[in-house]
């Protein structure tokens, strides 16, 4: 017997498999408490190995297991925790195991479990082995067919992956349906879906005139908020075609939309399963967020299609390698869709509120990971958001000829096949005739490099000397460090806004901008022709994601708010100054700034998204992980002062935003939603100002989700009577929609209030809060925990003991969602000694329950660790 729960898997441990599974045909017999599931597998051994045949399975009973046919008796194999063992199979053989399972009672969201009566599925990471036993691990690739039978009346729609084949009428009442996939897949991309449901359906025709059949299953009376995931589904699959040549290749692609989904989507081939927040929407109840969120991701769960289903991981340290490359494809349509410049920065804040608190905390991990107890706690933001970014260096750096070329023979070289990072790379080697062996300390090491740059100006040589030198900081497992390529976007402005232009060696032509790549720790660029002192940017369009320390001046961050070309450039310079302030560094004054900010409200009719981004102030996260030494309540008031002091200067002009009647009628277009994003952005900084009448009208009148939540948030932080009154309403219209009701979950669980603590000690006992429901769970949690941070980190430890208590109740239910719930104290070394006592204590006391998930207990580990 081993030890299921405590095992570590290592990369360095890596082994090919044994045995392959060339097909395997499934058949469901669905029942809620009893579902019989028959797999039928031709096995076959991968080399010379005799070894015993060891299959995964997870909380299963076997009814039978058979052998070409003969039932094997009870010394031809054996069942372990997580595992039956098969000790000496032939070469080759049909495997016939039947299981029984109860997806009813399922609350873990893996595997096969209800959600409002009816059937899904949730494979990845390695949820199939609660279906029945199987080699569940992505480098086995098999291909599908799966039969599904269940009661016509209860169940009349049955979904699977690939084609449908046929389907028809049993007796009893009940029904089947054929699916068959013909393509390859490991058993984390096998999908069903059974229940009763409405549908939208719309055609696209590939590039090559294939007609393919699109499907968007939602639950009654949703059809109408499904609309706009169609549209994104169509535009993501024509984006794909042209930007990447990649074209769809089943006849069908369905969506589903599940209300209780562990994360956000799955692309399971042929038919992606949503949660449901990412698929509905429309103008009464979702938010310009949600738009942008419902855009992005069924983008991202499509574009899987080639990267991550045809082409898949050899192994599960390789997630980066569908996840990261998705994200980057993600982004890079989301920006052809919107405001590339205000995507951008959009997705360096997500970066940085994420994954930077990563990166500096005891979860720092690398962007592939050595090692891991349990794959689900590595579904984080450095795999997948600085995973993105490496993309995109490696796009910077090779230059965008040779990077087309290395993703075309990427596809063209692995499809089919369960790929690494060292494929991967080695397509873009041979593409570019580069090496790229430096580049793979992206992958391989931990932590966000300090940049730190100095410039040198002879104004007789006209020459300028950028000296750059680059730090990596030791992270848990990773004491030593070694210099990574960065790709740097240099440019430069007078103080009088003039953009100079320069030359550099080994090129005649005077030029704007400049691409350059730190090799090593340190080096100097020089510049010819440099017709005055500039003031320099080094790492335009966020380049790499990097920490910046550049010694520019005030003086010189407000020549670039004002007139650097480079729109990132513009707003990091306000963000930096407004941090300086916020943390009491010096800089600017608060009037020079607020001057600024009066500008960017000038030119707003340019760009109102790019004006929304720049008003809004780093967040109080952000100022924490500034901080040597942070104090959430030291902090939270020195930002508040800084809010007031803005909003009492700008107060007219953006009361006259705020009172902007919505527009009707509604439009989610980028355009529409931009003038949105302003409007919230001047409550926002008007609710520093204390209650008032301009915040009560503003949700009173508001004419979309995006005015009322921007408004409900505005009257909470405000500390406004009115909230509770606002909150009431809002409860009354919007207590049958669950979506719209998480919404009012998180309204209360982030605002700022002195009774926040109350307040959601109050929500969690509330009839409407649900532990089973993973999106409840969070609107009420991870709202508290990441987007309050003051009351989180509360100094009497408040905060550590409700989410540890939280956490330790959901862990016996749901031991994925459980574990992610902790994320937020990933920042506790950080604070003084009274707060580090108290997560301390929340910490171990999760540590010595005797049954705590595997889950649940390694987040704990590396955590305390």
């Amino acid at each position: 017997m081993r030890d299921a729960e405590n095992v570590t898997v290592r990369l360095s441990d890596y082994q090919p498999p044994d045995y392959l599974i060339d097909e395997i045909a499934l058949v469901f017999s669905l029942e809620p408490k009893a579902t019989i599931v028959a797999a039928r597998s031709h096995v076959r051994r991968s080399g010379a190995s005799t070894s015993p045949l060891v299959l995964n399975g997870e909380r299963l009973e076997l009814q039978s297991i058979a052998i070409d046919g003969a039932a094997l008796a009870s010394d031809q194999f054996s069942i372990e925790p997580g595992r039956l063992i098969i000790h000496s199979p032939p070469a080759s053989f049909l495997l016939d195991v039947v299981t029984r399972i109860s997806p009813a009672t399922n609350t873990h969201l893996e595997g096969l479990y209800m959600s409002g009566g009816r059937f899904c599925t949730q494979c990845e990471a390695e949820g199939f082995r609660s279906i029945t036993y199987y080699l569940d691990r992505p480098d086995v690739m098999a291909r599908f067919a799966v039969r599904l039978e269940a009661d016509k009346a209860s169940y009349p729609t049955l979904l699977s992956n690939g084609n449908l084949a046929e389907s028809g009428d049993l007796p009893d009442g009940r029904h089947f349906a054929v699916w068959v996939d013909p393509h390859p897949k490991p058993a984390y991309l096998f999908a069903l879906c059974a229940g009763k449901y409405e549908s939208i359906h719309d055609q696209f025709v590939t590039q090559s005139g294939r007609k393919v059949a699109l499907g968007i299953y939602v639950d009654p009376g949703d059809t109408p908020r499904a609309g706009y995931a169609m549209d994104s589904l169509k535009r993501a699959m024509k984006w794909d075609e042209e930007a990447f040549k990649r074209e769809y290749d089943l006849d069908v692609f369905n969506i589903v939309a599940v209300r209780d989904f562990n994360f956000g989507a799955m692309e399971n081939k042929g038919l992606n399963i949503f949660n449901s927040s990412l698929i509905l929407a429309d103008a009464d109840t979702a938010t310009d967020a949600d738009f942008e969120a419902i855009e992005a991701v069924v983008g991202h769960e499509y574009f899987h299609n080639w990267t991550g289903n045809r082409i898949t991981c050899r192994d599960w340290f390789q997630l980066c390698l569908k996840e990261g490359l998705t994200v980057y494809r993600e982004q890079e349509f989301s920006a052809d869709q919107r405001s590339r410049p205000v995507q951008r920065i959009k997705d360096v804040k997500r970066l940085r509120a994420r994954q930077f608190g990563e990166d500096a905390g005891p979860l720092a991990h690398a962007v592939r990971p050595s090692s891991y107890q349990k794959i689900d706690n590595f579904y984080t933001a450095t795999v997948y958001e600085k995973g993105g970014e490496v993309i995109r260096m490696l796009k910077r750096i090779l230059g965008e000829d040779a990077f087309t070329r290395g993703m075309q023979l990427y596809f063209e070289s692995r499809d089919g096949t369960a790929s690494t990072i060292e494929d991967f790379i080695g397509c873009f080697e041979e593409a570019s005739g580069r090496k790229l062996d430096s580049f793979m300390r992206w992958y391989e090491q931990a932590g966000t490099p300090a940049l730190k740059v100095r410039g040198d100006y002879d104004a007789s040589a006209r020459t300028y000397r950028l000296h750059v030198s680059q730090r990596l900081s030791a992270t848990p497992g990773q004491p030593h460090k070694l210099p990574a390529p960065i790709p740097l976007q240099i440019g430069f402005i007078s103080p009088d806004g003039a953009i100079i232009a320069s030359k550099v060696e080994g090129d005649n032509l005077s030029r704007t901008e400049h691409r350059a790549v730190l090799e090593d720790t340190e080096a100097t660029f020089e510049f010819s022709d440099v017709l005055e002192k500039p003031i320099v940017s080094v790492v335009r369009g966020f380049s790499a994601p990097v920490t910046l320390d550049d010694d520019l001046t005030p003086e010189a961050r407000l020549a670039q708010m004002a007139h650097d070309p480079d729109p990132f450039t513009r707003w990091e310079a306000g963000q930096t100054l407004a941090r300086s302030i916020m943390l009491g560094e010096g800089g600017a004054s608060v009037s020079e700034l607020t001057m600024a900010l009066g500008r960017e409200l000038d030119r707003a009719q340019e760009d109102p998204a790019f004006a929304a981004l720049a008003l809004r102030l780093p967040d109080l996260n952000e100022l924490i992980l500034s901080s040597s030494s942070p104090d959430p309540d030291k902090l939270f008031q020195s930002r508040e002062s800084l809010r007031r002091a803005i909003a009492t200067a700008l107060r007219d002009r953006l009361e006259g935003i705020a009172k902007t009647r919505g527009e009707t009628p509604f439009s989610p277009s980028a355009e529409a939603a931009g003038r949105r994003a302003l409007k919230s952005a001047a409550l926002d900084l008007l609710a520093a100002l204390g209650p008032s009448q301009t915040l009560t009208d503003a949700y009173d009148n508001a004419q979309s989700m995006t005015e009322a939540v921007a408004a409900l948030d505005a009257l909470g932080a405000s500390e406004s009577p009115a909230f509770d009154e606002a909150l009431a309403k809002f409860y009354d219209r919007w207590k049958a929609n669950p979506l719209v009701i998480d919404k009012w979950f998180a309204a209360q669980a982030s605002s700022p209030r002195h009774d926040v603590l109350a307040r959601v000690e109050r929500l969690r006992a509330h009839a409407e809060f649900n532990l089973k429901n993973p999106n409840r769970v969070r609107s009420l949690a991870a709202a508290f925990a990441m987007r309050n941070p003051r009351a989180f980190h509360s100094a009497n430890g408040d905060g550590y003991r409700f989410l540890a208590s939280l956490a330790e109740t959901i862990d016996p239910l749901n031991p994925a969602l459980a574990a992610r719930l902790l994320t937020p104290f990933e920042s506790w070394k950080r604070f003084d000694a009274q707060r580090q006592s108290h997560a301390r204590t929340a910490l171990e006391h999760l540590a010595s329950l005797p049954q705590l998930s595997k889950n649940t207990r390694e987040m704990v580990e590396r955590t305390l660790a």
